[in-house]
């Protein structure tokens, strides 16, 4: 069973990797708690679906540009006071989402301005805390590592909007959604400060990197020629900006399924949990992740399958069949999510990690965004159906041409990291 199941190893053998990587899978789950009462809170101020839509804008720009120089700072400092003040900032942010609520304000940018403060402190620390895996973890335990904590993240993507939900329907306020956050982004603090010190790791004869906007240059000076770090951004970019439906959901939940306004919320609920939901499952089911050594092919794979699921759930009208494949393209999407950040821990020397993985949260994060703007602009012009069906197509088209034009990255050896 150990051989179908998520390989437990890297908790058993590292305990301060155990603690972060219990700590951040609690505090996602308040965070996704945190986004749904933020939603409910600029609605209830706005009644507007446009302002609520202006969060994502709120968090996005700070994610940009301070996600790229994060990564410069988790190069050029100790990692663990990277991550741990980052950590802090993340705590004050939502202290501040507390105290506006328990103060009964009103204003909507107020909102805004402490989403964009979370996003930038979030945008600090998370190429921090990918970098710090590689060094708590051997090497041949990344793919295990890196299931595990895909797993712990798309648990809160499947409870943390349901709890949030059901907490502030029972309680009658967002102000609870927002304590639990405060509490779980405390637990994240602890485990950054019980991090033993990872200051950089300098090259013989070569000079520590330093922070600022020239190192974020030489991060992408780097990243010139390094195919196989550059297709794991390329191909991610395929699938999210044109593969990813999710802005489609609540027109697709009342023009295909229809029914009551309960039933279009439920469905609506349904179709935005299933791709977790399926993520999660792989993830439980990870096991023999770590036995796979082509692991540029299984990416390429894995994106196709995505794209195929997404386009032929565009073309189903029977609500169980569109779940069970947003939940098969859920769990296809995890794979390559889990084997492109091992390519990138696995392939990228120590004194480069922080700034690729920089680089690698601009790209998760700023792709559903920019996908988002993609599916909304072709079903204004072609409908709902015509936009599912064409970008689930047109990803597998661009994973196909790129592993077409770079065929290198097919044969990327697990054994023998090459970036």
């Amino acid at each position: 069973m150990a051989r179908v199941f998520a390989d437990l190893t890297p908790l058993r053998v590292s305990p301060p990797y155990r603690r972060l990587w219990a700590a951040l899978g609690i505090s996602n789950i308040g965070q996704q708690m945190a986004a749904v009462a933020v939603g409910l809170q600029v609605w209830d101020i706005t009644r507007s679906s446009f302002m609520v839509g202006l969060v994502g804008l709120a968090s996005l720009i700070p994610l940009v540009g301070f996600g790229l120089y994060g990564g410069a700072l988790s190069d050029a400092f100790d990692r663990r006071t990277v991550g741990f003040l980052s950590a802090v900032g993340l705590w004050v942010a939502s202290g501040l989402l507390l105290l506006q609520s328990l103060a009964g304000w009103s204003n909507v940018w107020v909102l805004y301005l402490i989403i964009g403060l979370s996003s930038a402190f979030f945008a600090i620390g998370n190429p921090a805390r990918h970098a710090i895996t590689p060094r708590l973890i051997e090497p041949d335990l990344l793919p295990s590592a890196n299931a595990l904590g895909m797993l712990t993240w798309n648990l809160g993507f499947t409870l943390g909007p349901v709890l949030g939900g059901v907490l502030v329907a029972a309680t009658g306020t967002v102000t609870t959604a927002y304590a639990v956050d405060v509490a779980a982004f405390g637990l994240v603090a602890w485990a950054m400060f019980r991090l033993p010190k990872l200051p950089p790791i300098v090259v013989e004869g070569a000079e520590r990197p330093r922070a600022g906007w020239a190192s974020v240059r030489e991060g992408f000076a780097f990243l010139r020629g390094k195919r196989n770090l550059q297709m794991t951004f390329y191909l991610d970019m395929v699938a999210m900006v044109f593969g990813m439906p999710r802005a489609l959901f609540p027109a697709i939940a009342a023009q295909w399924y229809g029914g009551s306004t309960a039933d279009i919320a439920l469905v609506l609920g349904l179709l935005s949990a299933a791709p977790a939901a399926g993520a999660l499952l792989s993830g439980v089911l990870s096991g023999w992740l770590a036995r796979v050594r082509w692991q540029g092919r299984a990416i390429v794979i894995a994106i196709v399958v995505w794209g195929l699921t997404i386009a032929a759930f565009g073309v189903v009208r029977t609500l169980w069949i569109a779940l069970l494949l947003l939940a098969l393209a859920g769990a296809a999407d995890n794979i390559s999510a889990v084997f492109r950040t091992t390519i990138l821990q696995a392939a990228t020397p120590d004194e480069y990690r922080g700034r690729l993985q920089g680089v690698f949260t601009v790209v998760v994060a700023g792709g559903p965004r920019l996908g988002d703007v993609e599916a909304g602009a072709v079903a204004a012009v072609g409908g709902e159906m015509v936009s599912v069906v064409s970008g689930g197509l047109l990803c597998v088209a661009g994973a196909v041409g790129l592993a077409a034009k770079f065929p290198g990255f097919r044969k990327y050896d697990a054994r023998h990291p090459q970036p």
